[in-house]
């Protein structure tokens, strides 16, 4: 009982330990708020990646594509494991708009575009196609059909990234206009023949076709600014694609709910191995030893693997900071035991063992860590219950935003505390502060009560 008076009293009296206790508050909101936001801004941009590409990708290393894709979609199709299956034409193309009074615009910057083709229809039960469209999301299918109030009706609908078309304000939110510019849209692209050659090589090589812009779409990923949705078959023709066997880029790949993402893409890989050998011999089944199977993890991880790597980074300096606590907690507890030798040289005179003086001081140090986690998580927790508020009060009064919503795809900053999180940075805190006072606490444990209850001492 006496280990547990003692440890209280020498808390509150030293004023010392005020620091040690302030330190690791403020070590443990710091730390808990960091990686809130960025484990939050990490996992919402790994789930915009994830919906905008499927569950696994059937793939050519090159833009020249792969045939026979019709013949192993019909087979995906089959298999219990795989919900849906899209097909899809990825190239790059020159894009102009053309007002109704013949001006050409240019889409926010004049470096040559993503263009996908597409089956809105299937695309749309892979990925989130449908739900991004700003106009049509009601009628995703029958988003490139003809429309009788385009600037041309003989002409073929497309989608444009929104970020091509409208602004973000202040506060991140695009400023969609009630109705739909009315643009034709401009698209021309080199065609590509299955050897990788152009195909119209001395006779004009590039293919242009013009469509009408039909709606844009808001994925929250970098197509938003890049990228045309163009109908399959009609980019299909644009990509030199739609000669001989027909040529695809990529087949996404959706799995049933509980299908694991290692197990279903290891079965669509299998599949694949077999529809490969199944075509030896087939022309251009050559094209189809360039394909690859992966996960949309691996397939984006030219994007994915940057934000996790970010990520583990800023967590990792910030975690330093922990080591920081063990310091501060260590030079409180010194000096601490420097001034209580008197105090340990009484207890040791009465019977109590170097063990009791050592978990004496432990027991201080638990409580300052304690106290200290305690203190800033819940400062944390109200910071972060908080945070987009205060953040709207910063700009509002001082113009300031932690990321200017104009330039990068944030909405509200994260604030969701994972209990599991919050867990270990309150147990880290606890033995860095026990970590912090053991050398000290054994020191104090090895004195001899001769040493400190000395006449001359006193």
């Amino acid at each position: 009982m006496y280990k547990v008076i003692l440890a209280i009293r020498y808390l509150l009296k030293r004023k010392i330990s005020y620091f040690s206790v302030a330190a690791t508050a403020l070590c443990v909101f710091v730390v808990l708020v960091v990686i809130t936001v960025l484990s939050g801004l990490t996992s919402q941009f790994k789930d915009k990646t994830h919906l905008s590409s499927g569950d696994c990708i059937v793939s050519s290393r090159s833009l020249v594509g792969f045939p026979y894709y019709d013949e192993f979609i019909d087979i995906l199709k089959k298999e219990q494991i795989v919900a849906a299956a899209s097909p899809v034409i990825k190239s790059y193309a020159i894009v102009h708009g053309i007002t109704e009074s013949g001006l050409r615009r240019v889409f926010q910057n004049d470096y040559p575009k993503e263009i996908m083709g597409i089956e809105p229809a299937a695309h749309s039960q892979v990925t989130e196609f449908g739900r991004w469209l700003c106009y049509n999301k009601a009628n995703a299918q029958n988003v490139f059909k003809q429309s009788p109030d385009s600037l041309d009706p003989n002409l073929a609908g497309c989608v444009s990234g929104i970020g091509l078309i409208f602004e973000r304000d202040s506060q991140g939110n695009y400023e969609i206009a009630p109705e739909l510019p009315r643009l034709k849209v401009e698209v021309s692209s080199f065609a590509l023949t299955a050897k990788g050659a152009l195909a119209r090589a001395g006779a004009g090589e590039v293919n242009t076709k013009t469509f009408y812009l039909s709606d844009t779409a808001q994925s929250g990923v970098s197509g938003d600014w890049s990228r045309f949705y163009l109908p399959f078959d009609q980019a299909q023709m644009l990509c030199g694609m739609a000669t001989g066997p027909k040529r695809i880029n990529a087949i996404f790949v959706k799995f049933r709910p509980g299908i694991r993402l290692e197990a279903g893409c290891e079965k669509v890989k299998l599949l694949w191995e077999r529809f490969v050998k199944s075509k030896s011999g087939a022309s251009q089944a050559e094209l189809l030893e360039n394909v690859r199977v992966q996960s949309w993890k691996i397939y984006n991880r030219s994007v994915v693997a940057v934000a996790e790597t970010q990520q583990a980074l800023m967590i990792i300096v910030f975690g330093m900071i922990g080591i920081i606590t063990v310091f501060v907690v260590f030079v409180v507890f010194y000096m601490i035991v420097g001034h209580k030798t008197k105090d340990i040289g009484v207890l040791k005179s009465v019977g109590v063992s170097n063990g009791g003086v050592l978990m004496l001081f432990l027991g201080f140090g638990f409580l300052v860590g304690v106290l200290g986690s305690g203190a800033g998580a819940i400062a944390g927790w109200q910071f972060l219950v908080h945070i987009n508020r205060i953040e709207d009060w910063l700009f509002v009064r001082f113009g300031f935003q932690l990321w200017d919503r104009t330039i990068y795809a944030i909405g509200d900053i994260p604030n969701a505390i994972d209990l599991k999180v919050l867990a270990g940075i309150i147990l880290s805190a606890i033995a860095a502060c026990l970590a912090g006072v053991w050398i000290p606490s054994r020191q104090a444990a090895r004195l001899r009560p001769v040493e400190t209850l000395q006449v001359s001492q006193l």
